[in-house]
């Protein structure tokens, strides 16, 4: 073996050495093109005679014009890539290649050794490659087959062959640490000791680690929905990142990063995996909340209740009055059932019920709610529901045209001109005299002056009651919304919504909408409807949608998602066993969402093994919830979780005090101490003070953090931590059965230790954990 690894440092100081010279040639050319660039910005106008005294000079200007725009985004464009370039370059210096196959094709008696890294690098001829980037069709041989037969797709159709052998490495500083001969599975040993690392703020590119079942994620172009249900730590996510970058790689002359968006859980989580594609040479892709798009549409109309504000209602309130009501809401809003009572709701509309805001100015009424409604259902009855609403908006702009003519010799625009002040003035008579092109400096005519000064006063006024009218905002879509729930319509068009639960949700609704606020549950279906109505804002642009944490969205919202991006190929990423929010179901699954496209085009794939935390951290969590014996261990060995039971809070603190202070002695990097809500979460801050330079992640938190952190947990999920604290697992805090998947998903976010406390009795979610997996003590 250490002749081999002699061997490989020979080749890869060969490797190292080409990479050097490629970046000393690149290092030129971007000084040369970032020369080019700012040359030609600063002297972008001294090369161009600008004249418009003729067509043909216009005409000659405008093509000048053209023609050193160009030459600057060709610069700019040619300095981009060589940029990128060098930065790729120069990060390949650190460990140009992680793996390498030997194959010999099909036909051929030449055994070829293929190098996998990051990404590609050629010889200086350009022709052969030394590297081939993980992404390319042969590098699939590596993360899919052992040793023997073998395949995979070009192009140009399908290569068999065999592969001989392959090769893991560890590369570090430009130094072949290791070598490793590997069988079926992407290896052990380099996994073992990736997963064995602290972690730190940020998620890391996984190529070098990539299982079968995670590249057929990566790799998979078939259908429009892609859903991939996987155990906590099974690297859903990190699959997800790497798919992006594999498609911004396979469709590079097509495909921009600015095309993909990535709905992911919180803001803190869009910090923690913001390093991934620019590891691989990448830009990132475009991240958003689901409330950040909410808040987007809808904050300028109401108090929008974001999920969490929800979650900490439904975790802390159990005893509130409306609780039984709230939750049945949720759950009943998320329901495809109320998306088709939305739908029916819209197209009743066609014959009564739609409710329109008057038209004022100045406080007098220029057309009744009453008159836009008969206007609305006494047009041509052949016109669609969307034409009749443009019809309506262009019979208002001329009502408004009208109005302008009437009010210019109105008292009231004599007197605005009479108080203009001088600068004003001025301003108003600047605007004439461009606009008649004069050159003089004083008013010519008393009277056409008066009148462009009077026309330019009251269109002023106009103006706002215009930008209204022209986005549609005489339809009173929250009287409308607020009608859905009337008794009527309830009766007419709800199929059995006069249960005494729906009337209780009804009126709930209605006091809530009164109040100015919309609940979480209610802002895509008010949203929804909203579209239905004035006609859908989509998004056409976007041609990959990923949803990360799918369990968390309703049917309902992806239904509105499908509606939104509907040039979109859709991957859902999501874990049923940490579905911890109301509208999931007693057994929720995906099984709704295909019927989004269809059977045959959606694909489905599960991933099985759990890769995040020691062998002994799986063995326990997967007794928490049911079928966890589906869930496969890494055989990475570490410590048993620990439960201690203590007396009282002083006792509870004093513990997590001092076994902070001993996971800290050990170099841990990132400690959590994980609550049931935020209100236990600011509770435990205050009382564990004594730890130095602890962080409370809160709702607004934005960026991930190191070290020792109290979080609620459901803003943990989706993130790591070396070592946990589950603050308090007794009976009192978690005694529901409800609160099964969220004890799940705080237990899971722990890499390498797993602590549990209880003050007094621990909860009956513990029970069907073995002594095997469990040490419990008491204090």
């Amino acid at each position: 073996m250490n002749n081999e690894i002699r061997q490989e440092q020979e080749r890869l100081d060969e490797v190292l050495e080409t990479i050097n010279q490629q970046i000393g040639k690149i290092e030129g050319e971007t000084s040369q093109r970032k020369k080019e660039v700012v040359n030609i910005r600063k002297h972008f106008w001294d090369d161009l005679k600008v004249n418009v005294d003729t067509f043909d000079d216009y005409l000659e200007t405008i093509i000048g014009l053209r023609q050193q725009a160009q030459a600057l985004s060709v610069s700019e464009g040619e300095h981009r890539y060589t940029s990128k370039r060098l930065s790729t370059l120069r990060r390949m210096k650190e460990a140009p290649y992680f793996g390498r196959i030997d194959v010999t094709e099909e036909g051929s008696s030449l055994t070829e050794h293929i190098y996998i890294g990051t990404s590609t690098l050629t010889d200086p001829s350009g022709e052969n490659f030394i590297i081939y980037d993980w992404r390319a069709p042969i590098s699939s041989v590596y993360y899919d087959y052992p040793p023997g037969p073998m395949e995979y797709s070009t192009p140009g159709g399908v290569i068999k062959g065999m592969l001989e052998k392959k090769w893991q490495y560890i590369i570090k500083g430009g130094v072949v640490e290791s070598m490793f001969d590997t069988s079926l599975t992407i290896g052990d040993e380099i996994l073992q000791q990736v997963l064995g690392k602290g972690r730190d703020k940020h998620m890391h590119s996984i190529v070098s680690t990539i299982q079968r079942e995670q590249n057929k994620i990566i790799r998979n172009d078939r259908g429009r929905l892609l859903i991939v249900q996987g155990a906590a730590g099974s690297g859903k996510t990190s699959a997800a990142l790497q798919r992006i970058a594999y498609l911004l790689y396979k469709n590079r002359d097509k495909l921009k990063a600015d095309q993909i968006i990535l709905f992911s859980p919180n803001s803190m989580f869009n910090n923690y995996v913001s390093n991934v594609l620019p590891e691989l040479g990448e830009e990132n892709m475009q991240q958003v909340t689901f409330q950040e798009y909410l808040d987007h549409r809808l904050a300028d109309s109401f108090q929008v209740e974001d999920p969490y504000e929800q979650l900490e209602f439904l975790l802390t309130e159990a005893d509130a009055p409306s609780y039984s009501t709230r939750t049945a809401s949720i759950q009943f809003k998320a329901s495809l059932r109320f998306f088709e009572i939305i739908k029916t709701y819209r197209q009743s509309l066609e014959r009564s019920g739609m409710i329109f805001r008057g038209v004022k100015f100045r406080g007098k009424t220029l057309v009744s709610a009453k008159q836009i409604t008969e206007r609305f259902y006494n047009t041509d009855t052949t016109l669609s529901f969307h034409n009749k609403i443009d019809k309506l908006k262009e019979w208002l702009g001329e009502l408004l045209d009208e109005t302008e003519k009437l009010e210019l010799k109105k008292p009231w625009v004599e007197e605005e001109i009479e108080y203009l002040s001088k600068e004003d003035y001025q301003k108003v008579y600047s605007q004439i005299q461009k606009k008649r092109g004069d050159t003089e400096d004083s008013f010519d005519d008393y009277e056409q002056e008066n009148e462009l000064l009077a026309r330019m006063i009251v269109r002023k006024k106009l103006k706002k009651l215009r930008k209204r009218i022209k986005a549609l905002q005489f339809i009173n879509i929250k009287a409308i919304y607020k009608q859905l729930f009337d008794e009527q319509i309830r009766n007419e068009q709800w199929k059995g919504g006069n249960t005494p639960a729906e009337r209780e949700i009804c009126l709930s609704t209605q006091k809530m909408l009164d109040e100015g606020k919309l609940y979480y549950e209610d802002a895509t279906p008010f949203l929804l409807l909203k579209e239905l109505i004035q006609g859908f804002q989509t998004n056409t642009s976007i041609k990959y949608l990923l949803v990360d944490e799918a369990q968390d969205y309703s049917p309902f919202q992806f239904e509105f998602l499908k509606r939104l991006f509907p040039s979109a190929r859709m991957t859902v990423l999501g874990d049923f066993n940490q579905a911890i929010f109301a509208h999931a179901s007693e057994r929720v699954n995906f099984e709704t969402l295909t019927s989004l496209y269809g059977m045959d085009k959606t694909e489905s794939i599960t991933l099985e093994q759990s890769y995040r935390s020691t062998k002994q951290i799986i063995e326990f969590t997967r007794e928490l919830i049911p079928e966890g014996h589906l869930i496969k261990a890494i055989d990475r060995e570490g410590e048993k979780p620990l439960l201690t039971q203590v007396s009282s809070r002083e006792e509870l603190h004093d513990n997590i005090v001092s076994k902070v202070k001993d996971w800290q002695s050990r170099r841990y990097n990132t400690i959590a101490i994980i609550c049931k809500s935020a209100a236990e979460s600011a509770a435990a801050f205050k009382a564990l003070s004594l730890i130095k330079d602890m962080k409370l992640v809160q709702r607004g938190t934005n960026e991930y953090e190191q070290g020792v952190v109290v979080i609620p947990a459901y803003l943990a999920k989706g993130i790591e931590f070396d070592a946990v604290i589950i603050y308090d697992a007794s009976a009192q805090t978690y005694g529901d059965e409800s609160l099964r998947r969220l004890f799940y998903t705080a237990c899971t976010r722990a890499m390498h230790n797993l602590q549990v406390y209880s003050v007094g009795e621990p909860s009956p979610l513990l029970l069907n954990a073995s002594a095997d997996s469990l040490l419990a003590t008491t204090n």
